[in-house]
C-alpha cells in the first residue's frame, strides 16, 4: 500500500481496501488517541500493548468498533502478526521520569529490541514507520530552540540516560534499516504532550499540577520553576503524526512535533490553579539530576513538510484535561499503582 496510506478520500467505500495499521503502546495516552483517529480515517486498526503503563480502559469504547483490535504483545519479544501490514506506529515506551527510572532496563529493551522487531515486521511487509521518538534526544540542550540538525546534549550515564540513549539509538537503527534496506521510515521527535487519558501521577507536570489542584493539595514545583517547556495538545500531536505518517516523500525524515509556545512552570502552576478554581499553594522542590533548563521546538520543518501548525492554545488545552481529570478520577489513577512494581529484567 505504501507510498499512498492516505485514505481520507475513501468515504467508507466498502470496495476500496483498508489499509491497516499497527500501533505499539495503544493503549497508552497517545497511542490510544492513534488508534481513534486511524479509525476514523478508515484504517483497520491493531493495537499491541503490554500494559506496563498502558491502560486497557484508554482503548474500552474501540472494543466494537469495525477493524479494530487489540492485542496484548511485549515488543521486547519477536513480533508476530498475521496478515497484511501497511503502516507500523512505533509508540511503545515508558515516557515518563517515573515509570522510565522505575523500569530502566525494560526501556532500553523497548526502545531497542522493540524498534529492532518492529522494523524487522515492516521490511518484511514493504510497509511504512513512524518511529515515535522524544525531544529528550536533545538532552539539556544548548541550542534554543531545538532544530532537528542539533544533535543534543545528553548525559549518556545520567539516570534519564536509559530513555534518552534508547530513543538515539532506535532513530540511529530506524534510519539504518532505511539506508541500508530502503525501509520507508520517518521519526516524530514528540515534545511536552497532555491532554485526557493521562495518569494522574505518572510523574509528569501537568497531570501532577492537576491533580494536586482539584484536591486542594500543595502543588509541587521542582526547582525554582523558571526552567521552560513547550506544551502540546494531544489533538495537535495526532494530527502531525498522522500527517507524518501518511503523506508521500517523507522517507527518512526527522521531524520535531510540538507547541512551540514556551511557558516557564511556575506560570503553568500558576495556571493550572486558576482553571481549576483550586486554593493549593505551591511549594518548591529539589530539582532532579539532568533536568532540562529549557525546552522548545523549531517547527519550521513541520511546518513546510507537513502544513503542520499546533492549533490549541495552553489555557484551552489545560481546560479540556483539567475537565477529563475531573470527570474520570478512577480512570485517571488506574495504573498510578502498577508503575510501582518495576520490571527489572
Amino acid at each position: 500500500m505504501p507510498p499512498g496510506l492516505d485514505v481520507r478520500g475513501n468515504g467508507g467505500d466498502s470496495r476500496a481496501p483498508r489499509p491497516r495499521v499497527v500501533i505499539t503502546g495503544g493503549a497508552g495516552f497517545i497511542g490510544s488517541h492513534l488508534c481513534e483517529r486511524f479509525l476514523r480515517e478508515g484504517y483497520e486498526v491493531t493495537a499491541i500493548d503490554s500494559f506496563l503503563t498502558g491502560v486497557q480502559a484508554n482503548v474500552a469504547h474501540l472494543a466494537a468498533a469495525p477493524g479494530f483490535r487489540l492485542a496484548p504483545g511485549d515488543v521486547t519479544r519477536p513480533l508476530e502478526v498475521a496478515g497484511r501490514v501497511d503502516l507500523v506506529l512505533h509508540f511503545a515506551s515508558p515516557a515518563s521520569p517515573r515509570d522510565y527510572l522505575a523500569n530502566p532496563i525494560h526501556t532500553m529493551k523497548v526502545d531497542s529490541f522493540g524498534a529492532f522487531y518492529t522494523l524487522g515486521l515492516v521490511k518484511a511487509q514493504g510497509a511504512r514507520y513512524v518511529l515515535a521518538s522524544t525531544s529528550e534526544v536533545y538532552g539539556d540542550p544548548l541550542q534554543h530552540p531545538q532544530r532537528e540538525e542539533y544533535w543534543g546534549n545528553v548525559n549518556p550515564v545520567g539516570p534519564r540516560s536509559v530513555y534518552d540513549e534508547a530513543k538515539r539509538f532506535a532513530e540511529a537503527l530506524a534510519i539504518a534499516y532505511h539506508r541500508a534496506h530502503a525501509v520507508d521510515v520517518r521519526v516524530a521527535r514528540i515534545f511536552n504532550t497532555y491532554g485526557p487519558r493521562m495518569r494522574g501521577h505518572d510523574g509528569r507536570a501537568i497531570p501532577a499540577f492537576i491533580n494536586a489542584a482539584l484536591r486542594g493539595r500543595a502543588v509541587e514545583v521542582y526547582g525554582d520553576g523558571t526552567q521552560t517547556r513547550s506544551f502540546c495538545y494531544i489533538d495537535d500531536l495526532v494530527e502531525g503524526v498522522f500527517r507524518l505518517a501518511t503523506r508521500p516523500d517523507l522517507a527518512g525524515r526527522v521531524v520535531n512535533l510540538g507547541n512551540d509556545a514556551e511557558c516557564t512552570l511556575l506560570d503553568l502552576a500558576e495556571t493550572v490553579i486558576r482553571l481549576t478554581g483550586s486554593a493549593s499553594r505551591i511549594v518548591f522542590r529539589p530539582l532532579p539530576q539532568d533536568d532540562p533548563r529549557r525546552r522548545r521546538p523549531d517547527l519550521a520543518m513541520a511546518r513546510r513538510m507537513l502544513g503542520y501548525v499546533p492549533r490549541i492554545a495552553l489555557d484551552e488545552g489545560l481546560r479540556r484535561t483539567i475537565a477529563w481529570f475531573a470527570a474520570n478520577p478512577r480512570q485517571a489513577a488506574a495504573a498510578d499503582e502498577r508503575v510501582m512494581h518495576a520490571v527489572h529484567i
